[in-house]
């Protein structure tokens, strides 16, 4: 009964969690399964953002509830987002569940688990549901686990949990709590273990990353904690690229805009969430910043790296927003030019100001939107990708491609990806290729070994 399947909704945080949940049941002498139908137990990690992502989770474990009427002895658990915002009441619409962790106890996962099983391996009656949700101080510095075995060139590492901001269509602090930064010294020191064990990128996690170490640490010379992180990073031998997500536009300051010309390590990409490009309807979510402000940020970042990419994060149909709200949002998405963009239709949550906000808008209406912003972005992102045809990019070869026999997958320093012959001893190099076709969503090259263009996988010397 020690077979475990995890399967992770939302985003990078959680897909972070999961990682160090699966490594901490390793050590307590669990396997790790790739398929649920190998699995004695599974785990869903759920994110509670917007009301889909809850859907799909209560829905698979709905269907997973089938398989444990027929067996009781399998053990069916929710973590993460969900799991702290619903609590036992999850219980009356999945009377089956046997397990809810909230996201303050990941690391508590492996002794539930524990007396779960022997529960049922005992001659008593079936084990009650645990349900264990409650904060916990220095929670947040469990999450550090990684899986020694599997080279991973990218990886990512949270630094902090939790959100002060308060954006009024936001459940993140009612999920995650309020702010909390790790040990900077445990930070640089879990970056240096996976360096040594062949991560090149790493991408620092938080849900406003830039406050991180506000409460725990002081400025030093003008630069705020994050920046001092980031300093002490791009130190570390081995590591070729940092990256963070996600921001505050707040967060930019001097400091942080001049690191992107100073640390060459940040290569040239930012996200940078906007919202909406309507100050009106930035004001109700309790964004503070202007569009102008924001529009200042983005320039202050190309003069520090010119060749920058953007990528942001766009709501469409928040409560209230008109036409000219929406073509404002339209007007800002293409003078920013954004080539990369997650943009999601409002969806209540409850316990957060939105929900009960006066002129919702209708589903429609928010598809409408969200499909004119797709495009746009199609649009933006095929431009900026052709513009990048004949040049050459400095790649880091993240692995194998995945189609085409001998084709290796890899990110420019502005994050766009690249797919190129070469052989897999390049995985975890950085290469120069030239590119020579676009599409939306990739670049095409050739790979530049001494000074030629390589068309074809070259074989490895004997």
């Amino acid at each position: 009964m020690n077979r475990v399947y995890i399967k992770t909704y939302g985003c990078q945080m959680n897909e972070r969690d999961s990682t160090a949940v699966a490594e901490m049941l390793r050590a307590r002498g669990y396997s790790i399964v790739w398929h649920e139908s190998e699995a004695d137990i599974v785990l869903l990690n759920t994110c509670s953002i917007r009301d889909q992502s809850e859907q799909k989770a209560i829905g698979k474990a709905g269907h997973l509830a089938k398989r444990k009427r027929a067996n009781p002895d399998f053990v069916l658990g929710v973590l993460g987002c969900m799991a702290q915002n619903r609590g036992a009441d999850l219980l009356e619409r999945l009377p089956d569940l046997d397990l809810i962790v909230g996201t303050q106890k990941f690391h508590r996962t492996p002794q539930h688990l524990d007396h779960l099983i022997a529960s049922m391996l005992g001659q008593g009656p079936h084990p009650s549901p645990i349900v264990d949700i409650e904060q916990e101080e220095g929670s947040l510095n469990t999450i550090r686990s990684h899986h020694p075995e599997i080279h991973k060139v990218s990886a990512f590492v949270s630094i902090m949990q939790g959100c002060d901001m308060n954006c009024a269509f936001c459940i993140v602090p009612k999920t995650r709590g309020s702010e909390r930064s790790r040990p900077m010294e445990h930070v640089v020191d879990e970056v240096r273990s996976l360096v040594d064990a062949g991560t090149r990128e790493v991408t620092l996690l938080g849900q406003i990353v830039t406050n991180y170490g506000k409460r725990e640490y002081r400025s030093s010379k003008g630069k705020t904690p994050f920046v001092q992180l980031l300093e002490k990073l791009h130190g570390v031998d081995g590591l070729k690229r940092i990256r963070f997500t996600s921001p505050h536009p707040l967060g930019f300051g001097k400091d942080l805009v001049q690191a992107f010309s100073e640390l060459p390590k940040l290569g040239e990409y930012a996200h940078l969430p906007v919202q909406s490009g309507s100050d009106r309807i930035l004001r109700a979510m309790n964004r503070p910043y202007s569009r102008d402000r924001y529009l200042r940020l983005v320039d202050s970042l190309r003069e520090a790296s010119p060749n920058m990419h953007f990528s942001t994060d766009f709501i469409v149909g928040f409560p209230g927003e008109t036409e000219d709200d929406f073509e404002r949002t339209v007007d800002l998405f293409e003078r920013v030019r954004f080539e990369m963009a997650f943009i999601f239709k409002y969806s209540k949550r409850s316990g957060t100001a939105a929900v009960d906000m006066p002129n919702q808008i209708s589903r429609d209406t928010k598809e409408r939107r969200n499909q004119t912003l797709l495009r746009v972005l199609e649009k933006q992102s095929l431009r900026r990708n052709r513009s990048l045809v004949g040049s050459v990019q400095e790649i880091l070869v993240e692995g194998p491609a995945r189609k085409g026999d001998g084709m290796l997958v890899g990110r420019t320093r502005g994050y766009r990806k690249v797919i190129f012959p070469g052989h897999e001893r390049f995985i975890g190099e950085i290469l120069d290729v030239r590119i020579h076709g676009a599409t939306v969503t990739a670049l095409n090259g050739d790979p530049i070994i001494d000074g030629s263009s390589v068309k074809h996988p070259e074989p490895m010397p004997a």
